[in-house]
């Protein structure tokens, strides 16, 4: 089955979604969705049917660099990590790629909480993904 037929569902509510710049190609058997998203109700809805059709990522056969419009405006979490840094992940789950990392004690901005474990973030160098929702403390 071809990927833009595997994920129609996922195609199609991009489209609809207002996602800017919104790019979908199939290269080499995998399926890249990029653009900026008018808010991270939408990104936390596109990786929900991306879990749907293909239930914990499990075929990799799909890269999603879709971020969220800058204009989000968000709270601030503190990282409460024992020692380590919190990974920044590209998805909500630990098999995603990790994208960034924050250090323990480092004040992010909560854009979004995808569910109650895995939470939208931004650091202040502008780098965004989902961070474990257990080592992040709402502030203010």
């Amino acid at each position: 089955m071809a990927l833009l037929d595997k994920y129609k569902v996922l195609i199609d509510t991009a489209r609809a979604s207002g996602i800017e710049d919104l790019q979908i190609a199939e290269q080499e058997g995998v399926l890249h969705v990029r653009g900026t998203a008018p808010n991270a109700d939408v990104k936390n809805k596109l990786w929900d049917i991306y879990n749907q059709i293909d239930p914990n990522f499990l075929s990799g056969d799909v890269v999603m660099n879709v971020d969220v419009s800058t204009a989000v405006a968000g709270s601030q979490a503190r990282v409460i990590t024992q020692t380590s840094n919190l990974n920044i992940r590209k998805g909500p789950g630990t098999d995603q790629p990790i994208v960034g990392k924050a250090a323990k004690d480092e004040i992010i901005t909560l854009i979004s909480k995808a569910n109650d474990q895995w939470w939208l973030v931004r650091t202040k160098d502008g780098e965004e993904g989902y961070c474990y929702a257990q080592y992040l403390e709402p502030i203010g």
